[in-house]
């Protein structure tokens, strides 16, 4: 599990130096195998927030664009840039702006590497810089476009004071599946005395009548579910997460999908409850019913279903289901269906928090070769109190 520990500070304010608590966590079963510092490359002087000003086309190829960039002091450099999200007419955007002398990440290497930017001539006009993607800052592997930065990063601060962070990289020993989150790791390290935790306010504000007039919900095996909670959001407008929660998850290893997507694995990260978001409008009532429903049951002989991954997936008898009223929309506590996934036309969802048993899970993950957070951390032990408070937690963040 990899740890930010600006996302951490959230949980647990260190009591001690960062090098004591590498020493002292082990005693606690929590190995840290790398610690790594996000922004520590960055050249302070030459790798900065700019603001786009103005973007023209390039006289000389169609596929290119001219940005002008400010980067404070009333100081201003044009680029050459392909990226798709950089359009003609585009201004007041923040990106990170590398300076010549700044050294990179190799994009184009396919080994990696870095390099040093010199000045260039690009198709006969001059460049002095650059905008980097992500790759680029070595953030993620992302390199479609130009990272965007929020609205009021300040143009010519040091981009690491932005974004730089350090991020551990733990390995834990099995019994302790409560530190597969940023709580239970928050509350080891206190127990260490190497901390104190921080008193969190997580209200929620609720409305619009109980969730079970939206949908309702049946256990048919309750020895493999011990509790199925859900919380409907309605009125949602699908699009990016907010940028910190996007640049968290990041560094936490998960890729950033959409506002709905994010805040289940946000979540996750914090609580350690696996959460899953399902379009309420794509879920079906049973013949005859009067609405949506949930059923918790195992597969019948011959039952088969499509994934998110888009594969379909030939069921073995006895495996723990979610359901609607016509059939498996979730392999429990693994993956989701591709029937009832969040879309952009998305605008009503239900969220998912439950507690299924260890062994069923561990099962259909290897059988199905389907690893995932989720099945990780059921397959360790995942505890029915915490459900509700999960679910409640990231419809606040959906509302927000």
């Amino acid at each position: 599990m990899r740890v930010p520990l600006s996302w951490l500070s959230e949980f647990v304010t260190l009591r001690v130096p960062l090098e004591e608590l590498l020493e002292r966590l082990p005693a606690a079963g929590i190995e840290v195998e790398e610690v790594e510092c996000v922004g520590l490359d960055w050249d302070r002087e030459r790798v900065l927030v700019g603001e786009i000003t103005a973007v023209r086309r390039h006289p000389n190829a169609d596929r290119l664009t001219l940005a002008t960039v400010a980067y404070g002091a009333g100081r201003t450099i044009e680029v050459v840039t392909g990226a798709p999200n950089i359009t003609v007419g585009m201004s007041g955007v923040k990106v990170p702006l590398a300076l010549v002398g700044a050294r990179l990440i190799d994009a184009y290497a396919p080994e990696g590497g870095t390099i040093t930017l010199k000045p260039s001539k690009i198709r006969g006009v001059k460049s002095e810089g650059m905008v980097c993607s992500e790759k680029e800052l070595g953030i993620s592997g992302e390199h479609t476009g130009i990272m965007v930065l929020p609205d009021d990063a300040v143009p010519g601060t040091s981009l690491a004071d932005l974004l730089g962070d350090t991020v551990l990289h733990v390995e834990l020993t099995p019994n302790l599946a409560h530190c597969l989150s940023l709580a239970g790791i928050a509350r080891e390290i206190a127990a260490m005395g190497c901390g104190d935790l921080v008193e969190r306010d997580d209200a929620v504000v609720e409305g619009g009548g109980e969730a079970s007039a939206a949908i309702a919900v049946r256990i048919d095996d309750p020895e493999l579910c011990n509790r199925y909670c859900g919380a409907v959001v309605e009125r949602v407008a699908i699009g990016p997460a907010p940028f910190v929660m996007r640049h968290r998850l990041r560094l936490a290893g998960i890729r950033p999908i959409n506002n709905v997507v994010d805040v289940t694995n946000y979540v996750m990260w914090e609580t350690g409850q696996p959460l899953h978001a399902f379009d309420l409008d794509r879920l079906r009532g049973e013949q005859g019913g009067a609405g949506p429903v949930i059923v918790v049951r195992r597969s019948h002989e011959g039952e088969a279903m499509t994934t998110l991954d888009g594969a379909r997936r030939d069921l073995k008898t006895g495996t723990l289901l979610i359901c609607d009223g016509a059939g498996p929309v979730a392999l429990a506590g693994v993956m989701g269906g591709l029937h009832s996934e969040v879309t952009d036309a998305t605008t009503r969802v239900l969220i998912e928090a439950a507690q299924f048993d260890r062994t069923s899970i561990r099962v259909t993950a290897i059988g199905q070769k389907l690893p995932s957070e989720a099945s990780l951390r059921f397959g360790r032990g995942v505890p029915a109190a915490g459900c509700a408070a999960a679910a409640r937690r990231a419809a606040e963040l959906m509302r927000r």
